[in-house]
């Protein structure tokens, strides 16, 4: 059986593919002379992988934790007869490879990616021959150069703290799709929920002067229509609705979008009609204010590291979420995957999108190259995605960083999506002018002098938080708090914040006080919990790390979904 066999990139389907995961040939190349030695032009590898999962995750059936700067792939596929006719083009598909990726197709070079977290494609037609075509992929990954990101990914051999178990090569899917010459790379679709509309721009290849339609669906009733030409390589055109059916929380309403380029390229797409908005320091989704009951989930996985072991599982996390009555997520240091999103979106499950900058050093000048390119890939791939209501590629940033590295991140994500939130870095670190938020990082664990401290927002004063030095702020979101400590199984092991409650009653208290201080605030109006789901020895999670509640979820529904002070103004 094909491990995660559905189709990874739901908001960009095509119908002609094949999913390339399953085994394929391994081996680690510790002195990185693969390319020396010509690995690209070998008969076999030296072991076996099974692919997505990473060779450090059990499922790879590998389990190698220790540091590998360069490893090597190899699949022989079996074309259709039809995919390499005249007229057609097959392109490789790779979810995400950590982090140089090279691919070699008959012997042949392609191209290279890089970056550890985005997908990307390459056309490997050129390269192609009928029947049996060799594959190989080689992947370049060096952690500790504090020169690329690494997320939650250690540096040290064992996972310490909050850094985890290493994911080096692939470790989401990889197919192959085939299409027309003619063909749509990607589209842009922005929703204006009052002109009850959607914006479309379209990238498209070997396609100038072809026609572009489109067709939005809801519910399998077509409710609108256009056509454009493509000039160059750009088509743009804005298709009208007759009906009008607004994305919400908790309530994904999603439209189905179709097009069709002449020449045969057919794409499906989806997309919400919804209009994100920050004033008066709270979300308005729709016009309406919605307080941000987040929690912290950093997609880790005991047997899959990065990778989830199935499409149930991610959707799992998000219903695990749900049913604690949180209302979204901090995709944490981690670039989640194509499906997770769309099943946030089916789901009306809001989230922040991030960016894995942890182990990148931005006060080098190689940061831009590490972070830049990237970033904007991330942000070309997601930003059709209703359930993202904002941007915050940081985490914790250091203080002697590059500001101008800080406010082209600010300046390059506005310029391509000026509708969503921006913050430039969660916690710590913060440059004047540049952030639609000033949010703060606080595990304080005595309920008392948690709320103390941000009872001077009320009244419209400044208050002086502490991360990495002194600032003085009215911050309107808490995005990290808590992180209670409560590991039962073993009471001595684990890590977490703050003294470790000696009862789960003590638990539920300390929770139920932290998170009534900020409902209860008039001056708050969003919260990330610290965390979804124990890591490894970060035992802070509400659910253990193999997803078994702490907790009923119940319980801490109940508290979450106390009426806040900012909902009662309504």
């Amino acid at each position: 059986m094909i491990p995660r066999p559905e189709y990874p990139r739901p908001q960009f389907a095509r119908k002609d593919w094949i999913n390339l995961n399953g085994e394929w040939q391994f081996e680690i190349d510790a002195g990185r002379s693969g390319k020396e030695r010509k690995l690209y032009e070998a008969e076999k590898l030296s072991d076996v992988i099974n692919v997505p999962f990473c060779p450090e995750s059990r499922l790879s059936g590998l389990a190698h934790t220790d540091f590998m700067e360069c490893v090597w792939y190899m699949r022989t596929v079996e074309l259709p007869a039809d995919w390499t006719a005249a007229g057609r083009r097959t392109i490789l598909n790779i979810g995400a490879c950590d982090y140089e990726t090279e691919v070699f197709v008959n012997g042949k070079y392609i191209d290279r990616h890089i970056g550890g977290y985005v997908s990307f494609a390459m056309d490997i037609t050129s390269a192609l021959t009928a029947g049996a075509n060799k594959i190989v992929i080689c992947a370049t990954d060096l952690l500790r150069s504090q020169n690329q990101p690494g997320g939650k990914q250690c540096r040290k051999f064992h996972s310490i703290g909050c850094s985890y178990t290493r994911t080096t090569g692939i470790w989401q899917t990889v197919w192959l799709e085939n299409m027309p010459d003619a063909y749509i790379r990607r589209i842009k679709c922005r929703p204006s929920v009052e002109n009850r509309s959607v914006f479309v721009e379209a990238v498209c290849e070997n396609a100038d002067g072809r026609t572009l339609r489109a067709a939005a669906k809801f519910g399998g009733k077509v409710v609108g229509t256009a056509e454009t030409r493509v000039s160059g390589k750009s088509a743009t055109l804005e298709v009208k609705l007759d009906e009008l059916h607004l994305w919400n929380v908790g309530d994904g309403k999603l439209y189905d979008l179709d097009f069709e380029l002449e020449g045969g390229d057919f794409v499906h797409s989806y997309f919400g009609m919804r209009k994100v908005e920050w004033k008066n320091n709270r979300t308005y989704i729709n016009g309406k204010v919605v307080y941000q009951r987040l929690i912290l989930d950093q997609g880790f996985y005991p047997d899959g590291i990065y990778t989830a072991p199935t499409e149930d599982e991610l959707i799992a996390d998000i219903k695990r979420s749900m049913d604690m009555g949180f209302n979204g997520a901090r995709l944490h240091q981690k670039v989640f995957e194509p499906l997770f999103l769309y099943h946030c979106d089916r789901l009306g499950y809001i989230v922040w999108g991030e960016h894995a900058n942890w182990g990148l050093n931005i006060a080098r000048p190689e940061a831009w190259r590490g972070f830049l390119p990237e970033w904007r890939e991330v942000l070309e791939r997601d930003y059709n995605h209703p359930a993202i209501i904002g941007w915050c590629p940081l985490n914790e940033t250091q203080k002697d960083q590059d500001r101008d590295l800080i406010r082209e991140l600010a300046d390059m994500t506005r310029s391509f999506d000026p509708d969503r939130i921006y913050i430039d870095a969660s916690g710590w670190t913060h440059q004047d002018a540049v952030s639609d938020i000033f949010d703060v990082h606080d595990y304080d664990q005595n309920p008392e002098t948690f709320r103390a401290r941000y009872l001077p927002l009320e009244q419209g004063e400044t208050i002086t938080v502490f991360n990495l030095g002194k600032h003085v702020g009215r911050p309107p979101f808490v995005s990290e708090f808590g992180g209670i400590w409560w590991n039962p199984a073993h009471p001595e092991g684990g890590w977490g914040y703050g003294n470790r409650p000696q009862s789960e009653e003590e638990f539920i208290a300390r929770y139920r006080g932290l998170v009534t201080a900020l409902l209860e605030n008039r001056a708050i109006s969003a919260f990330c919990y610290t965390q979804l789901t124990d890591v490894e020895q970060e035992v802070n999670g509400l659910y253990t790390y193999d997803r078994h509640p702490k907790f009923p979820p119940e319980v801490i529904r109940a508290i979450n979904t106390q009426v806040a002070a900012v909902e009662k103004e309504q």
